[in-house]
């Protein structure tokens, strides 16, 4: 079975990069599938993340979102049409000499004209964040303009996400956000890792992982780390990613807790950062699935959680391998990281269950899940 995938690059070290790579490697190495990853936008870098030698990657190079810094918007606006006809040209021409069996788009901008190329293959949509970030939600009262805008590009995904054989959310609780939709399934992304070595639970750090950006609500765990600090202050908090840290530190130097808040580097080897910890937490305004929480338990480390859209409900079993708080409830995580830090058999407990918890979303759980629907629309088409 030949297979393509398709993601604008590889280089960078997101949850995106992260599944699609892993999940590539296995179908080539374990099921001999015949696996290719196009990107676009890859400029000449390594990916981030090994690929397995089985697996090929081709690159577009057309690069539309990774333009120089300084390059003004007004030239970006101009070069646009011109690198989108580039983009869909080498896009249809590598398919169509390719033939593969299936092709799995990410949903970015070749959803406008993947249903269009007659190369044979069945496709399939992943959709790797959520409808309540995504979705062109129309704002009561906003631009008139704006709005007709949104209602236009909103309907044209629809239409191009109910031709595809299937589109694969990650949640159940996303599924519902999708009514409109009869081609949508649930497959939870698949944990890249099940380490031997566990967190046991007794070291005074806590853990965050993610990129620095609004969604990620770093913001807002910096502020209820300040409340933490102030009864804790033995504990230390690492907050693992890349970005934008400035304004972040800012905020950290402001509340006066640079002696516990960290801002550290991401880091390939994060399995040994959160086995260091002892509480791991997700402060996210929205998700697409929240991989970094099943990640954390699957080391032993029981996650505190906004109980955001869309993933960690569906991941977590509220006060069983885990805490649930309502999203931006600053007060509340605070609360919530407090409670584990002065119950260490609660910790602890929570820690083992969590790892137990974390079994259901092993690669071959997940791949045998992938592989009958490969199959089964292979079937269907011929």
């Amino acid at each position: 079975m030949k297979i393509v995938y398709y993601l604008p690059s590889l280089y960078m070290s997101g949850g995106l990069e992260r599944i699609i790579t892993f999940k590539a490697n296995y179908f080539a190495d374990n099921l001999g599938y015949e696996i290719t990853i196009l990107t676009s936008e890859q400029n000449g870098k390594e990916p981030y993340y090994k690929l397995s030698s089985k697996v090929g990657h081709v690159d577009l190079s057309v690069c539309f979102d990774r333009t120089e810094k300084h390059q003004s918007y007004l030239l970006k606006v101009v070069q646009y049409p011109f690198k989108y006809y580039l983009f869909k040209k080498r896009f249809k021409q590598f398919l169509l000499q390719y033939k593969p069996d299936i092709t799995i788009s990410t949903l970015r901008r070749e959803l406008n004209f993947l249903n269009t190329i007659n190369d044979g293959s069945v496709k399939i949509g992943e959709f790797h964040v959520t409808r309540y970030s995504f979705h062109t939600n129309l704002v009561e009262g906003g631009n008139p303009i704006k709005n007709f805008l949104k209602k236009k590009w909103d309907k044209q995904f629809l239409d191009n996400l109910s031709k595809l054989s299937r589109f694969v959310l990650l949640t159940e609780e996303e599924k519902a956000n999708w009514p409109e939709l009869s081609n949508t399934m649930v497959i939870n992304n698949p944990l890249p890792f099940f380490p031997d070595t566990t967190s046991d639970c007794t070291n005074k750090k806590v853990i965050a992982v993610g990129r620095y950006s609004y969604q990620k609500g770093f913001d807002m765990l910096i502020d209820s780390w300040k409340l933490v600090n102030e009864k804790h202050p033995e504990w230390s908090l690492s907050i693992y990613g890349e970005g934008d840290r400035e304004s972040l530190m800012n905020q950290i130097l402001k509340l006066n807790i640079e002696k516990s808040c960290f801002l550290e580097e991401p880091v390939t080897t994060i399995t040994d950062k959160y086995v260091e910890s002892s509480i791991f937490v997700l402060s996210s305004r929205f998700e697409g699935f929240g991989m970094v929480i099943v990640e954390a338990m699957a080391c032993g480390v029981p996650p505190v959680s906004f109980a955001c859209p869309c993933g960690p409900k569906d991941i977590i079993k509220h006060e069983t391998d885990g805490l649930l708080v309502e999203t931006g409830d600053i007060k509340a995580l605070a609360s919530s990281i407090c409670l584990l830090i002065e119950n260490e058999e609660m910790r602890k407990n929570m820690g083992t269950q969590a790892r137990i918890s974390s079994k259901r979303f092993d690669m071959e759980t997940i791949g045998k899940q992938w592989e009958s629907l490969f199959e089964s629309l292979i079937t269907s088409k011929n």
